[in-house]
């Protein structure tokens, strides 16, 4: 097909002519007033704005919105939202929201973007997809997708014959998190986290950003460990949120992070301050890893790390004095060095040391309900998946790498020649790869994107499908693992605006089109919603009224300590020596890797959170938009002494393949080192659709384009990139 032009959608585009925007504009009409009517109605909800899925209510009247509210009877936020959970009404609000379909045209040479009707949009993706069929065979389609909405366009695309589904946020968030513990527990730390922290008396927490990426019920833990009396150790090259709340903030150079662990270790271990019968009855490879830990020292971590040997000692006694009430957290966001899934081994192996998991105090055990599956046909066999391409690469990786999906799409001979992009906005998502993401694009005879907001994907779309916000919609059922197993609602408590329709709608209008009929039986997803709450005992008109309901659990939260366990793990054990790594060419046990010197002029550029957003989804959201309109650049006092700057000052970024970021504000402080600087990620959005965030603050992603690839399983390591400062013009 014709190479296709980047459309940056602008708001005329999307939903015609409007009005110049005014913040007061985006509050409901009477919300302000709204607190004193008392026939305000009550809806049960699951917040959206993070994965954490908080449940809720949804109060309003005469169908405007006035509040989000907790559940109290949710462990996920009992009772308390969050800033972005209580800004929710805002996805709803926003008046830069996609409400009408649109499909790519060509008008006088110049490709744009018209409104159409949903039979055409629909009619014109069904047309495509035969033709790639035809031509090329059902499973040519590729899926980037984030949130559970996604569910609905993974069912349409295995009933038609694909099996490629990428989460960008595997490869870019949480993997190396899930396969370190996995190689050592056999089985992943979930989410939300199973972290026992309420009940622990020792968190140590590296590079983990709680209190800053508001996962509510870890702050919620974390507090109440805090306020009774639990020792903090906090290990991070700036002064975070968590920090300020430690015994013990650990400056630690960045990317020495293994050699602080296996010096812990150390300590640990020659000290006896490890949990020798925890150890002895659930774990293998002791004697291989007391002997590989002899030369790491406190002293030589001290060399690598920066990090005073007298700490490194006291915090190791600090851990071992309170296990098994002690954890070392796993964190979330961990793609950071290219080690990532050797750090998250090392993680894993101190805390099966503490004798922590599956301890109270340490790591609970979750429990799920388990939803039986609507009654559909089976799926057809896929002639290929995304297991061809990333275990190809990373034969280890329990999903699909994003990367090795994109690179299969890019070239003459590109495997993929469709995609469908549900939630994700990878310019943004992905670090460094702006100018393969056209190559790719460029390649597919379709890209479909299913989206609330004009992002800046939207603009590589064929067509674009505007979802309704989570609070115009049904949804699947909530059904995480947690302390007590439990299924919470989410369901439309306002008209959608629009002519936005819910995700379970479109994937079922395009399975119709497609003769996929059959596994697509109900007329509205709440008949789906409903049979499964039957089969637990449950209903949905139950549901509707309580919004959240709690089971009984079917086993103990934690192990009792005579209790043998079988591990899924090879061995049945605990492993803290992996052959599993081993056979596939890897070290068996956490190996540091010091970290390449950083060039002369150039700072270690590192990111991480801001309370009011999540990542890069929520900076347009008029709400929380006022609480955070841009991000600042934290630079140390004897970095800003040097180029003359002081708070406020607006720079530039630049990376050595000379990619300059927008004007940025200064904030100086010394709780940052001085051979880093440190961003908050998600802004800097160039898709002018989107009037409150665009070409705010600086966008960290895009100076990203060196990261460093974890060869275990793929993660882009991304705190390996570096800037230098510039002043000039700015």
């Amino acid at each position: 097909m014709k190479r296709r032009d980047f459309i940056k959608l602008s708001l005329t585009t999307s939903l015609g002519a409007v009005a110049p925007l005014s913040l007061l504009d985006t509050l409901a009409p009477g919300a302000a007033h709204a607190s004193g009517n008392a026939n305000a109605t009550k809806t049960p909800t699951v917040c959206n704005m993070c994965f954490w899925k908080c449940a809720g209510f949804v109060q309003q009247t005469d169908n405007t919105l006035w509040k989000i509210t907790g559940n109290d009877a949710d462990l996920h936020c009992q009772g308390r939202l969050c800033t972005r959970g209580t800004g929710g009404i805002g996805a709803y609000t926003d008046p830069d929201r996609l409400t009408s379909p649109l499909l790519r045209v060509e008008e006088n040479g110049r490709q744009t973007f018209k409104p159409v009707s949903w039979d055409q949009a629909l009619n014109f993706i069904v047309e495509r997809l035969n033709r790639i069929k035809e031509n090329h065979g059902a499973d040519r389609i590729a899926m980037f997708s984030h949130g559970d909405g996604a569910s609905h366009f993974r069912h349409l695309l295995r009933a038609f014959g694909a099996d490629s589904d990428s989460h960008p946020s595997y490869a870019q968030c949480r993997g190396p998190r899930d396969m370190g513990f996995q190689l050592t527990f056999g089985e992943g730390v979930g989410s939300p986290d199973r972290t026992d922290m309420a009940n622990a008396r020792c968190i140590v927490l590296i590079g983990s950003h709680i209190g800053e990426n508001l996962h509510n019920g870890q702050v919620q833990t974390f507090t109440r460990a805090i306020e009774q009396g639990a020792t903090i150790i906090t290990v991070d090259p700036r002064f975070s949120v968590a920090a300020s709340k430690s015994r013990y903030w650990l400056p630690i150079k960045p990317g020495t992070d293994i050699a602080l662990l296996l010096a812990w270790m150390h300590v640990l271990i020659g000290e006896q301050l490890y949990d020798r019968d925890y150890v002895t009855a659930h774990t293998r490879g002791f004697a291989e890893l007391q002997q590989y830990i002899r030369p790491y020292t406190p002293e030589w971590a001290y060399t690598e790390t920066g990090i005073d040997p007298d700490t490194i000692r006291a915090t190791a006694r600090e851990m071992g004095k309170a296990a098994p009430a002690s954890l070392v957290h796993p964190g979330r966001h961990v793609t950071w060095y290219g080690d990532d899934t050797q750090r998250s081994r090392a993680i894993a192996i101190i805390n099966a040391l503490l004798g922590s998991w599956g301890r109270e105090g340490g790591f609970y055990i979750p429990e799920r309900v388990g939803l039986p599956q609507y009654p559909t046909p089976p799926y057809p066999q896929a002639r290929s998946s995304w297991r061809d391409f990333t275990h190809a690469k990373y034969p280890l990786a329990h999903h699909a790498v994003t990367n090795t999906l994109l690179d299969a799409s890019r070239g003459d001979d590109a495997h993929y020649k469709g995609w469908f992009v549900y939630g994700t906005n990878l310019p943004t998502t992905m670090p460094g790869i702006r100018e393969q993401l056209k190559q790719a694009v460029d390649q597919q005879e379709l890209v479909v994107v299913i989206d609330v907001q004009p992002a800046e994907i939207t603009g590589y779309a064929d067509v674009i499908l505007p979802e309704c916000s989570y609070l115009e919609r049904y949804d699947s059922l909530r059904d995480s693992p947690e302390r007590q197993p439990s299924l919470a609602l989410t369901m439309p408590a306002i008209t959608p605006r629009g002519d936005s329709k819910p995700g379970w709608w479109i994937a079922k209008q395009l399975g119709e089109r497609l003769g996929l009929g059959a596994y697509f039986p109900w007329n509205d997803y709440s008949e789906v919603l409903d049979w499964q709450l039957k089969q637990v005992g449950s209903s949905l008109q139950e549901m509707q009224a309580v919004g959240h309901k709690a089971f009984p659990r079917k086993t103990a939260r934690y192990f009792a300590d005579d209790e043998p366990r079988i591990f899924p793990t090879p061995s049945g054990k605990i492993e803290l020596y992996s052959s599993t790594l081993k056979d596939n060419g890897f070290d068996p046990l956490p190996t540091y890797t010091r970290p390449t010197a950083v060039p002369s002029g150039f700072y270690r550029l590192n990111y991480g959170r801001v309370a009011a957003h999540t990542f890069g989804r929520t900076q347009n959201n008029p709400l929380l938009y006022e609480l955070a309109p841009e991000n600042v650049v934290w630079i140390n006092p004897l970095i800003a002494t040097e180029f003359k700057l002081r708070s406020g000052d607006y720079v530039r970024l630049k990376n050595p393949d000379g990619i300059i970021s927008n004007r940025v504000r200064v904030r100086v402080t010394e709780r940052v080192r001085p051979d880093s600087v440190y961003l908050p990620h998600g802004f800097g959005h160039t898709a002018k659709g989107l009037r409150l965030a665009h070409g705010k603050g600086a966008d960290d992603a895009a100076l990203m384009t060196r990261p460093a690839i974890d060869p275990i399983m793929g993660g882009t390591g991304m705190r390996t990139n570096v800037v230098t400062i510039l002043t000039e013009g700015v």
